[in-house]
């Protein structure tokens, strides 16, 4: 597009265009995971182990930098009826009423019950097949360890291993270390950086696993969502974390670096996310991870943990459900590109196709490498995604 086009579009689109870039304002203020990741996890895992994993974890979460109501207030004052194309209106109705509930979420976080509840509506409840899909991997026998799951890396081996494979991509890297984040690794869309987790040690196999998963599809797609004329391609779609961790996670099966002991760790959050709709507490949920299925016990706090921060945060159950979707879609041979265009789902494909031919969005410019070719080797894999309800 020249940017006599460009131009044009933005002639015709202003009213939605402006309307997209007050969201943007708002959307910059709430990026949930921030202030979900509690301050004392070390602390608490040492008391939880000293009890016997009988005392409960008592988590602390950073405060919160906006005012909630006047963030919703802000968010229903946008004048959606300036919009005149239906399917984009009904599309920009769904994101304001998404990003409300990710703000009741963020308000709400050590407030048990309440969370749990705003929780629910943004990131659903494992069902029935998602249960049984998770328990049908654990039936796997475990495979043989190898020396590349030896955790012997440093952070500072990390990040030198990461620059060097972002050489396959044509965007910046930001990399920083941290110790106020759950996972070993993450990336923050809104300052486009990956962190880090600064106390911890990363095997080989992990190493490939993150730059696969967090580089070749988080921030691919926060950089494909930069490049887009509407900033919500970059903030993100409703309910986009089935797909984007569905493609991650894929993009580590393609690259080879999937194992089934992380398949496992993938259907452990989802049987831990369930817990919750049983009513267990921190220590039950524990007591079925490492005492009835016998995972180790730091891995076991780190799931149970993962899912019960915030007062019970079922996100962890979308990632084997986002692996299954994106795995039939690579069997019956369907593109990938348009899931690519920014924090997109699945379920909107038809609008990004629409948005397209308004001159809204723009092909993708990276794409993820592990998708040009398949080079997982493990065969038990192949038969559990193809054998997925």
């Amino acid at each position: 597009m020249n940017k006599k086009e460009s131009m044009a579009i933005q002639e015709e689109y202003a009213d939605l265009i402006d309307i997209d870039n007050n969201l943007d304002r708002l959307v910059k203020k709430i990026e949930l995971l921030s202030y979900l990741n509690p301050l004392n996890t070390e602390k608490e895992k040492q008391r939880f182990y000293a009890s016997k994993f009988t005392e409960n974890p008592i988590l602390k979460y950073p405060k919160i930098k906006f005012h909630p109501y006047k963030l919703h207030r802000m968010f229903f004052s946008q004048r959606l009826e300036r919009i005149t194309d239906q399917q984009v209106q009904k599309l920009y109705q769904d994101i304001i009423y998404y990003y409300s509930n990710m703000v009741q979420c963020i308000q709400t976080i050590g407030e048990p019950k309440k969370f749990y509840y705003n929780s629910l509506r943004v990131y659903g409840t494992p069902t029935e097949k998602d249960v049984q899909n998770a328990e049908f991997i654990l039936h796997h026998s475990d495979q043989a360890s190898s020396s590349d799951m030896e955790k012997v890396y440093s952070p500072s081996d990390a990040k030198d291993y990461f620059d060097e494979f972002s050489k396959n991509y044509n965007f910046p890297l930001n990399i920083k270390l941290s110790t106020a984040i759950a996972a070993d690794a993450m990336v923050s869309n809104t300052t486009q950086t990956l962190f880090l987790k600064k106390n911890t040690k990363f095997s080989k196999n992990q190493l490939l696993t993150l730059a696969h998963h967090e580089i070749g599809v988080h921030l691919v797609t926060t950089y494909n969502g930069l490049e887009q004329p509407l900033k919500i391609f970059s903030n993100g779609f409703p309910r986009n974390v089935e797909t984007q961790e569905g493609l991650a996670v894929f993009s580590e099966y393609m690259s080879g670096a999937l194992t089934l002991n992380r398949l496992k760790t993938l259907a452990y959050r989802v049987l831990a996310s369930d817990s919750l709709i049983k009513g267990y507490s921190f220590s039950d949920t524990f007591d079925m991870i490492h005492g009835k299925y016998k995972l180790n016990r730091d891995d076991a706090f780190a799931i149970t943990m993962r899912v019960h921060r915030g007062g019970g945060f079922t996100k962890d159950r979308l990632y084997l459900s986002g692996l299954k979707k994106i795995y039939k879609r690579y069997r019956r041979d369907e593109a990938m590109d348009n899931l690519l265009t920014g924090k997109v789902t699945m379920d909107y494909e038809a609008d990004i196709e629409h948005l397209q031919k308004l001159g809204l969005a723009h092909p993708i410019t990276h794409r993820n490498i592990a998708f040009a070719k398949n080079e997982n080797e493990n065969k038990t894999l192949d038969f559990i995604l193809n054998h997925l309800k």
